[in-house]
């Protein structure tokens, strides 16, 4: 095993995605509860709860976008996670059909790395103050688009043709057709943006030379945060098992 120069690391990023695993276990165990076991169902839709979701997607999908500066290996990296999502979609659909996940957290963070990536010479001509403001501003802007409306966030401008949701295949970018479900659903249109305004961040830290502060190390959350995969590709099948002792049936 290659051994890791925590010197020479970024360790407060590793800490800061350390700190958005526990909040998405943490999150997918009382959705576990309260949803899949029905102990309270309206409890994901409660506006607390809804910011809590999007803060850890939002984050852990940022974090991504920050560390392919440091990724010599993005367009492997990249269809590795493709491939860890695919299995995610594949071990839902055969073992809880109801809360399948299709083009899910994995997949979105592993094409954006791809696009991105293949992006990074463009990216690096723009000014990443300018970079960042309009990565956040076509995520507001393209945030409806699985509703099927352009707008700012949820205030709707207008609404898209039923023409781009008429095809099955072209979820994963955004245009889910009616009959599409899916438990974690992260769409290119929209999400990949988070995914740049990441990428342009960091440029805008290191343009105030202050990269050495993120060296710090923050225990325990930097090492989560380095073995973020490992623990996402194996935390729900852990929480299902404990709530299977909880509640004694799945």
């Amino acid at each position: 095993m290659k051994k890791i120069n925590l010197e020479n690391r970024y360790n407060l990023i590793d800490a800061l995605r350390g700190f958005s695993i526990v909040n998405m276990v943490l999150y997918h165990f009382l959705y576990d509860v309260f949803m899949v076991y029905g102990v309270d169902v309206k409890w994901a839709f409660n506006p607390w709860i809804i910011a809590w979701e999007r803060y850890i997607c939002i984050s852990f999908i940022m974090i991504s976008g920050v560390t392919l500066h440091f990724s010599k290996h993005a367009y492997r990296r990249g269809i590795i996670l493709n491939l860890c999502g695919l299995l995610i979609t594949a071990v839902t659909v055969i073992v809880m059909p109801s809360q399948a996940i299709w083009f899910g957290v994995l997949n979105l963070i592993g094409c954006s790395m791809i696009i991105c990536n293949a992006l990074r010479k463009c990216f690096d001509r723009i000014n990443p103050y300018l970079g960042a403001g309009l990565s956040l501003l076509c995520f507001a802007v393209f945030y409806g688009v699985p509703e099927r409306y352009i707008g700012f966030f949820n205030i709707r401008l207008f609404t898209l043709p039923d023409f781009f949701y008429q095809f099955k295949y072209v979820a994963f970018l955004g245009f889910p057709d009616s009959g599409f479900r899916s438990s974690d659903y992260f769409p290119i249109i929209t999400w990949i943006f988070v995914y740049a305004f990441g990428y342009f961040l960091w440029r805008i830290i290191q343009s105030f030379n202050i990269e050495d502060f993120f060296r710090r190390r923050v225990y325990v959350l930097d090492f989560l945060g380095r073995h973020s995969l490992i623990i996402y590709l194996i935390h729900q099948p852990v929480l299902l098992g404990i709530c299977l002792l909880i509640f004694g049936y799945i």
